[in-house]
């Protein structure tokens, strides 16, 4: 469709975004084959993933730990005057983000904000939302869905990462400061170097992390620190974003480091990935190699972090801000054709 209001107008909705996660143990199975489909990730993975979340009763922390972010943007927007309803969608699981723009043209609202919660440029991060957001209005011809930029560098985001990491080493109170590990998410080496608009080279996603990562450090007088990454779920073939955390924690062990505060840098709140790589895996390694371990929060609901997402919103809700950089077309259309291309990916027979 066109957007028929041009790039003018107020917006009078906004959609919070999400990954989406099971709710209860039969929903486990259909919502990873909803995840992994056309990845190419070998069954055996998938069995193993199952099992994360039947550790924690089959349920993922992800939907409710969105909704109190929701409720705690919603107190915020109203302590600016701003009463805009919030509705909540999901790429890979009830509540899906059809049935949300759905309920908002139902609601009577036709131009949407739409807050994504990942930080970064690449496929799944940015480009995938654009495409789930076209999907949800590829039938509606009166409804126009804008997603709100990317926040990787803005100074609210690294002061909420900031905040938490300064009050997660203060549980080293003596003895040498422990190591800093940032982590994010591992994605397919392929599809890091087809993170951002080709011409400016692609590694935006793991170029952003850095980033931020050095940020944060900064900000705290931070001046040796580690970049790895988790989560990998793809085949042993493909190479992927390393060190894994894993076996970074096995090597930095054997260099003599005994203290290390683990910082979640690529993930916006505590959900299953964080809890089971880092807060059991990860753990259970620095365990066994006689590390002191502290893993910092994730920014989630904290009042800086759920600031910067009002401020975004104030940034463009009266539409006096430049929509087109935000890199949205009309209803999500992406701002380059070649940017954050999908990686063809390997298919199992």
């Amino acid at each position: 469709m066109t957007d028929t209001g041009g790039n003018s107008g107020a917006f009078e909705a906004l959609l919070f975004l999400s990954f989406g996660g099971p709710d209860k143990p039969a929903d486990v199975r259909p919502f990873l084959e909803n995840v992994t489909r056309g990845r190419g990730v070998p069954p055996e993975r998938l069995d193993e993933v199952v099992e994360h979340y039947l550790h924690f009763g089959g349920v993922s922390p992800i939907n409710g730990l969105n909704l109190e972010m929701i409720a705690a943007l919603r107190a915020e927007l109203d302590g600016r005057g701003r009463d805009l309803p919030i509705y909540f969608g999901n790429r890979n699981w009830d509540p899906l983000i059809a049935d949300a723009v759905a309920s908002i043209r139902a609601d009577g609202h036709r131009r949407v904000l739409a807050f994504a919660t990942s930080a970064w440029g690449g496929y799944s991060g940015c480009r995938q939302y654009h495409e789930d957001i076209a999907g949800a209005v590829n039938d509606v011809d009166d409804v126009v869905v804008r997603k709100l930029p990317q926040f990787a560098s803005e100074p609210k985001f690294i002061e909420a990462a900031s905040n938490a990491l300064r009050r997660a080493l203060d549980e080293f109170a003596s003895g040498p400061p422990p190591r800093v590990v940032f982590t994010a998410h591992s994605i397919p080496e392929s599809a890091d170097k087809n993170a951002g608009p080709a011409a400016d080279g692609g590694h935006l996603y793991s170029s952003q992390v850095r980033a931020a990562a050095a940020a944060v450090a900064s900000s705290l007088g931070i001046d040796e620190f580690d970049v790895v990454w988790q989560s990998r779920s793809g085949p042993p073939q493909v190479p992927w974003l390393e060190p894994d955390i894993c076996d970074h924690l096995r090597e930095i062990s054997a260099q003599g480091i005994s203290r290390v505060a683990v910082v979640p840098i690529g993930f916006i709140s505590d959900h299953l990935e964080v809890v089971w790589d880092l807060d059991s895996e990860a753990r259970n390694v620095a365990a066994e190699l006689g590390m002191d371990y502290v893993r910092v929060p994730t920014v989630g609901t904290d009042p800086v972090f759920i600031s910067l997402i009002a401020d975004l919103v104030e940034r463009y809700v009266d539409g006096a801000g430049d929509i087109t950089a935000m890199g949205c077309g009309d209803n999500g259309a992406l701002c380059r054709p070649d940017c954050c291309l999908p990686v063809r990916r390997p298919q199992r027979g």
